[in-house]
C-alpha cells in the first residue's frame, strides 16, 4: 500500500477513503457507527459479495470495507450512496446518512451545536480568537492548524466540518438573537495570511448586516471591563432556561444555576456596554481592511 499526493492510501483493491476515524471515548457515536456498519455488512452478505468484491465495485480497498463494517471508520455520505446502489438497498442504506450526520463530528462539538441549535439568544465575548460562529472555513482551518499537539488530517477535517456545520444557526427560522463582543486583537491578528484575514474581516461585515446579529469590538485601550478574565458565553432557550460558561469562573465548567448565570450576564452586560457600538464596529472593521 502506498500514499498518494492527496494523502489517501491506495491498496491493491482500491482507495482507502480519507474519512473519519471513530473516537473510542465517544460511546454514543461509536454505537451508531457500529450499527451502520452491521447493516452494510448484512446487505453485502445478502447480495452474495465478498468484502474485496464490494470494495472493488465501490472503488475502495478491502481494508476500508472491513473498517466501515466493523464500526472503526465513519462512512462519508458519498460512501453510503455508493453502497446503496452497489448492494441494491433501494434507499435503505442511503437513508442512514441521517444517523451518521452528527456523529461524524467530535462529541464536544456535537454537544455545543445542540445547545446553539436550541438557543433563542446567544451572547459571547472573545478575548483571544474570533468566535467559531464568526469564522470563515479557511480562517478556521488555519486556526485549527495552530493546535499542539498537531491535529492529524482526519482530526482537522472532523473539527473543521463540525465548526462549519454550526453555522446553520444563521439560517434558522425564527432567527435567534446573536450578540458578539470581540477584543480588537482578534480582528487584527492575520490568521492564515493577509488574504485569508481580509476575507474574514469581510465576512464579519456581511454578518453584521444581518438584523439579528450584533458584533462589537472592544478596543485594546479599554481595559476597565470584567471580560479581562477570558471568554464569556451565555445561551438562553425558549423554555426560560439558560446555560453559560466563563474561562475564569466556576472552574470553566458550564453552569445553569440562576444565581451563577446572573453573574455571567452582569459581566457580559458591562463588557458589552464598554465596547464600540455595532455601527462603530462596522466602521472600525472597514478601517482595518483599508490598512491591510
Amino acid at each position: 500500500m502506498s500514499v498518494v499526493g492527496d494523502g489517501t492510501e491506495r491498496g491493491d483493491a482500491g482507495v482507502d477513503e480519507p474519512g473519519w476515524e471513530v473516537d473510542p471515548d465517544d460511546e454514543p457515536g461509536a454505537a451508531v457507527v457500529a450499527a451502520v456498519g452491521r447493516q452494510i455488512k448484512a446487505w453485502r452478505e445478502a447480495a452474495g459479495m465478498r468484502a474485496a468484491e464490494f470494495g472493488a465495485a465501490m472503488g475502495y480497498s478491502e481494508d476500508l470495507i472491513y473498517k466501515v463494517e466493523g464500526g472503526r471508520r465513519i462512512p462519508r455520505p458519498e460512501f453510503m450512496d455508493g453502497a446503496d446502489g452497489v448492494l441494491g438497498a433501494a434507499g435503505k442504506l442511503a437513508a442512514m446518512k441521517a444517523d451518521i450526520a452528527e456523529v461524524r463530528y467530535p462529541k464536544k462539538i456535537r454537544d455545543l451545536a445542540r445547545l446553539e441549535a436550541r438557543a433563542v439568544e446567544l451572547a459571547a465575548y472573545g478575548s483571544h480568537n474570533l468566535h467559531g460562529l464568526l469564522q470563515t472555513e479557511e480562517y478556521a482551518r488555519a486556526l485549527l492548524g495552530t493546535r499542539r499537539p498537531v491535529l492529524s488530517p482526519d482530526e482537522l477535517d472532523r473539527a473543521l466540518a463540525g465548526r462549519m456545520a454550526r453555522h446553520s444557526i444563521f439560517s434558522r427560522t425564527p432567527a435567534p438573537e446573536l450578540s458578539f463582543v470581540q477584543e480588537e486583537a482578534t480582528l487584527r491578528r492575520p490568521v492564515g495570511g493577509v488574504a485569508v484575514w481580509r476575507r474574514q474581516l469581510e465576512n464579519l461585515l456581511r454578518l453584521s448586516e444581518l438584523p439579528f446579529v450584533d458584533i462589537q469590538v472592544m478596543p485594546t485601550a479599554r481595559w476597565d471591563h470584567p471580560g479581562t478574565g477570558g471568554r464569556i458565553q451565555v445561551l438562553k432557550f425558549a423554555d426560560g432556561s439558560a446555560v453559560g460558561r466563563a474561562d475564569d469562573e466556576f472552574a470553566g465548567r458550564p453552569i445553569s444555576h440562576p444565581k451563577q448565570l446572573r453573574i455571567l450576564e452582569l459581566r457580559y452586560g458591562i463588557t458589552q456596554a464598554r465596547a464600540l457600538t455595532p455601527e462603530e464596529t462596522q466602521a472600525f472593521i472597514e478601517q482595518v481592511l483599508g490598512e491591510t
